[in-house]
């Protein structure tokens, strides 16, 4: 079982980059900018990653080191995708 405090924390942080996700979709449909769409895509995968670590370790009776690592990549790939439109500009 999860900490109530941890998961509260995890809940605020997942609410808050699908939050960014959401402005920055919203932002890429109205301004058809593609680097938005890299941003919006980047903070679902930050998002997603930020709670993912616990709930891979309990639903699938992982190791701790390897739900770790798992998060660790599905951050590192949102963050590749907020570097991805901060370096690749606009279309």
């Amino acid at each position: 079982m999860i900490d109530p405090p941890i998961l509260g924390v995890k809940l605020v942080t997942l609410v808050l980059s699908l939050l960014v996700a959401y402005l920055a979709y919203h932002g890429y449909k109205r301004s058809a900018n593609s680097p938005m769409l890299y941003v919006a895509v980047g903070f679902v995968f930050i998002g997603v990653g930020a709670v993912c670590e616990s709930l891979i370790y309990q639903t699938f009776d992982t190791s701790l080191r390897s739900a770790a690592f798992a998060q660790s990549v599905i951050v590192s790939s949102g963050m590749l995708f907020v570097l991805a439109s901060l370096t690749f500009g606009s279309d």
